[in-house]
């Protein structure tokens, strides 16, 4: 999969994947920054709450989701996935992951998204919200009229 542009109105942050060695200097792996400070993506007032790991299965999709409190920060770590986002702007189309630079999305509250994972392996997605989830505050909202068809 080639790079896919990144549009102007969602925000994203690339990250580089850094090889590792261990102390013969032989590989033993990689890294990849999921979030700094220091890049101020994200506000102070919106920092993560919480952290989590979502997985989608080869050739299925998670949502459409909304929430009306939350922003939604995500970054496929494995594999590689599509965001459709529904914005003031219409659908718009993000990507993250290996064949992505690990880019990280923000999605911001009241903005209608849906996780497809086109590939054949299952794909693994940090989700960084804030505010976190809480049992007494679910902030699930049903999506009327999603038409993505994409």
């Amino acid at each position: 999969m080639g790079q896919t542009p990144v549009p102007t109105t969602l925000r994203t942050v690339r990250h580089a994947k850094i090889p590792t060695k261990n102390s013969t200097a032989q590989p033993n792996g990689f890294l990849v920054p999921l979030w700094n400070v220091h890049e101020k993506l994200l506000p102070d007032d919106r920092s993560p709450q919480q952290i989590y790991l979502t997985v989608c299965a080869p050739r299925t999709g998670k949502g459409p989701h909304l929430h009306l409190k939350r922003w939604g920060y995500f970054t496929c770590i494995k594999g590689n996935i599509r965001l459709v986002v529904r914005t003031v702007h219409g659908y718009e189309v993000l990507w993250s992951g290996e064949d992505h630079g690990f880019a990280t999305i923000e999605v911001p509250p009241g903005n209608p998204a849906l996780i497809e994972n086109l590939g054949e392996t299952d794909a693994y997605v940090i989700n960084m919200p804030s505010p976190a989830w809480r049992p007494d505050d679910v902030d699930e909202h049903p999506v009327e009229g999603w038409d993505f068809s994409g």
